[in-house]
């Protein structure tokens, strides 16, 4: 039985808002592509801190061949000869946040730690620029917890270059009840450790990294009054280095 004008128009106008609903649903996810890209392109054009080729040749994406259930989430992957790879992006994030972390404290409020005769040079460097007090080769027993001693002071953050080898000052800090900024490599635990900035902590040439671009950040954030050297200070032999391919 033919349809009637009515029944066909009724059809019409049913199929073009079908139509017209299905313009507005991919017109919506459109929209949505269009402000997702928008947000991709936001994320791959923020800058690092320094160029990833100048992490790479720092070595501070190096961890070790162990691994702890602590710095697991930090880790990209293992190299062939098991080597512990760190996320790079993820080590500039963290390393911004540290220093945001740090620039809540004055220098007067700090003391670093770095026992590792591979940190010595740029941690007494960094305590120069900055202001902060310095213990590199010995921590000094009771400095923070024994006020009877003549050289005992006071301070609101320990810094620790390695929670372990640097374990009487993190130690002290805990006693005391004061937070804790440690560098921490894929092998040290950080249960102590208030805030972590992951990163390899046993060469000189990553340590100089890590150190270098904290102190452009705290003096940037405190608005320190000093001139900062470049990182050829801070990594000796930085401009022979080349990153590995």
């Amino acid at each position: 039985m033919p349809k009637t004008k009515k029944e066909s128009n009724k059809e019409i106008t049913e199929e073009i808002k079908v139509a017209t609903e299905k313009e507005k649903k991919i017109a919506k996810l459109k929209e949505k592509a269009a402000e997702l890209a928008k947000e991709v392109k936001g994320e791959e054009e923020e800058e690092t801190l320094v160029p990833i080729q100048d992490y790479l040749k720092s070595s501070i994406h190096l961890g070790t061949r162990a691994i702890t259930p602590d710095m697991k989430s930090y880790v990209y992957k293992r190299r062939a000869d098991s080597l512990a790879v760190f996320n790079t992006t993820l080590l500039d994030e963290k390393l911004r946040e540290g220093a945001e972390y740090l620039s809540q404290f004055a220098p007067e409020e700090i003391a670093v730690v770095c026992k590792r005769e591979a940190g010595h040079k740029v941690v007494e460097l960094f305590s120069k620029i900055t202001g902060i007090r310095c213990f590199t080769k010995q921590y000094p027993a009771g400095i923070l917890t024994n006020p009877n001693l003549e050289t005992f002071f006071e301070v609101e953050l320990v810094f620790v270059c390695d929670p372990w080898t640097d374990k009487n000052a993190l130690n002290d800090a805990k006693r005391i009840k004061i937070p804790i900024l440690g560098i921490c490599d894929t092998n040290n635990y950080t249960m102590d450790v208030s805030k972590v900035i992951p990163g390899n902590n046993k060469s000189a040439k990553s340590l100089g990294m890590i150190f270098y671009l904290l102190t452009k950040l705290y003096v940037e954030k405190r608005k320190i009054k000093t001139q900062v050297p470049p990182i050829q200070e801070f990594v000796e032999g930085w401009d022979d280095l080349v990153p590995p391919k």
